[in-house]
């Protein structure tokens, strides 16, 4: 069969046309799937803040009851001048009032500036920082008891909590057999350190505005 010239320019036209619907098949399939992609991008997208969001308040949900657990002891530690500034003036009230109700004899003390300390009882403090402030106590008495009666006595005042870190005893007129009379014996050098936990600085800001 032999295709005129019409025949040709018809069929010419034909396959144009397929073609032109090919390509436009094609770009709409391209266009499709880039679109189902970028749809299916952002459905992942919305799942992981849904994921975060949840597991956020999960979170808030442990730390609310965390807090609600440990906020009575918390406050508890601020009251007994633990937790936050050190209370030099309480604890010399506090030595002196022991000092009077034990009858000691004389007594001397001091307070070295405030530093940082790192315990060995204790290894993560989180943002939190350990504090001390050694106290010097220079103190003549009739025998040892009365250094122990001393630091007890202020242990069972319930505040700032603190630790005896070194004694040294000398004995007074050596060579001389010990009186039990009302003179002192023996002279004790001690160091008290009294432990300050010092909230971060966030937790201070937050109160400071209050």
């Amino acid at each position: 069969m032999k295709l005129e010239k019409q025949d040709w320019q018809k069929l010419h036209n034909s396959i144009a046309l397929l073609v032109l619907i090919i390509v436009f098949g094609i770009g709409s399939f391209i266009l499709a799937q880039n679109f189902s992609d970028k749809q299916e991008a952002a459905m992942k997208q919305q799942q992981n803040l849904f994921a975060s969001a949840t597991q956020r308040l999960r979170s808030a949900d442990v730390e609310k009851q965390i807090f609600v657990e440990y906020l009575p002891k918390y406050q508890e530690l601020i009251n007994k001048g633990f937790v936050g500034e050190e209370r030099r003036l309480e604890w010399v009230d506090d030595l002196r009032e022991q000092h009077h109700i034990n009858k000691l004899f004389s007594i001397k003390y001091s307070i070295a500036l405030q530093a940082p300390y790192q315990p060995s009882f204790t290894s993560n403090l989180g943002s939190f920082v350990f504090n001390h402030s050694v106290m010097t106590v220079d103190l003549d008495m009739l025998h040892e008891e009365d250094i122990l009666q001393l630091t007890e006595g202020l242990s069972q005042k319930n505040k700032s909590p603190f630790m005896l870190s070194d004694c040294e005893m000398t004995r007074l007129n050596a060579g001389k057999i010990v009186s039990t009379q009302l003179t002192a014996n023996l002279h004790a050098k001690c160091e008290l350190d009294w432990l300050t936990l010092r909230e971060p600085l966030t937790i201070q800001a937050a109160t400071a505005t209050k």
